[in-house]
């Protein structure tokens, strides 16, 4: 979530508003060419699911744990995450912070919310990155937090604040927003990036879970649109190819006929890139192969990661959709997906 994604944006919803213009696809054809993205219908999954914002999910000892931006259940800017045993019936379980830090409110003077976590598990213990960003700037800040359970009853549950991994100040290139971790073997990768120049990826250390020293590699980016709307990156390692999936142009404008965001995906041979979609378009040059797009009924739809499931041993998504007839609230959707010639399609 960045940008457009909050109404408070306000300098650039004149540009968000507008939506994508004919203009912008003839200036790229290729980009959004490759196959038909799903379009959607009735949510399959009740309980604590809105309102909910960029959902992450992880699989432990028979239970699916969300991590999402919204305060269901718990408190604005607490990171709350849903619990289920069935991927249907969800419930709020817990929060990883009672409120935001001291210390981020201390950097950026005015924060209510913490945005867009990411979980992940190396090094025995469980990671949750998140971003936090004065809005209408790159001035932003990605954090980390851990614990060695995700079991609010298990006596060993406690989150540490492990405080900044990365941050970009006002009139960087990149902003450091919706961090995204690839656990590769050994090797531990951070997505991260929301308009401006794109996405990046920088590795990390997985003894302490912060950057290690190292090049940045340049993922995905829309120059050819108006405000670069690119954002929410999720990687995947799956069946030797390495998947880049991202959310494009706009969210959560209280116009909810703007709101057409959608998710894309590319992918690449090596978990650096390029990545390349699936009409030979390289993501650096705007290309995208659109999976998921919005319907009559839902709008906003993305902010999603894409996980392959130990447990069914399926591909599954999360993501969010803005349902138009209850005023746009963003709304918890968990898909499956399946791979047709190495390209993911969601059922």
């Amino acid at each position: 979530m960045a940008l457009c994604a909050l109404s408070a944006f306000s300098a650039l919803l004149s540009s968000c508003g507008s939506g994508l213009h004919a203009s912008d696809i003839a200036a790229n054809p290729l980009s959004y060419g490759g196959q038909p993205a799903i379009a959607l219908g009735a949510t399959s999954v009740s309980g604590d699911i809105a309102p909910v914002r960029d959902p992450s999910v992880i699989y432990v000892d028979g239970t699916y744990y969300i991590f999402v931006t919204d305060a269901v259940g718990g408190w604005k800017g607490s990171l709350p995450f849903l619990c289920s045993s069935d991927r249907a019936v969800w419930q709020y379980c817990g929060s990883v912070f009672p409120g935001v830090p001291e210390w981020l409110q201390a950097k950026l003077p005015g924060l209510t919310e913490i945005w867009a976590p990411d979980v992940s598990y190396f090094n025995g213990e469980y990671h949750v990155y998140y971003s936090a960003s004065i809005v209408n700037t790159t001035r932003t800040v990605i954090g980390l937090a851990t614990n060695v359970t995700l079991d609010p009853q298990d006596p060993r549950y406690h989150w540490v604040d492990r405080g900044v991994v990365t941050e970009s100040f006002t009139g960087a290139e990149i902003n450091d927003l919706d961090p995204n971790i690839l656990v590769d073997g050994d090797r531990v990768w951070l997505s991260y990036g929301s308009y401006w120049d794109g996405i990046r990826q920088r590795e990390i250390d997985p003894a302490t879970g912060m950057l290690k020293p190292g090049r940045v590699y340049e993922m995905a980016a829309r120059p050819w649109v108006p405000v670069h709307p690119i954002e929410g990156s999720s990687q995947l390692r799956h069946d030797g190819w390495y998947y880049l999936f991202v959310s494009i142009d706009r969210c959560c404008n209280a116009d909810l006929s703007t709101n057409n965001y959608k998710m894309a995906v590319g992918r690449s041979k090596s978990p650096n890139g390029p990545f390349i979609a699936k009409d030979g378009t390289p993501m650096m040059d705007g290309g995208s192969t659109v999976i998921l797009e919005g319907s009559a009924q839902w709008v906003g739809v993305g902010g999603g990661t894409v996980y392959d499931d130990p447990s069914s041993g399926k591909t599954m998504i999360v993501f969010h959709g803005q349902k138009i007839t209850e005023g746009g609230r963003a709304t918890l959707w968990v898909k499956e997906v399946s791979w047709v010639d190495g390209w993911p399609v969601i059922l």
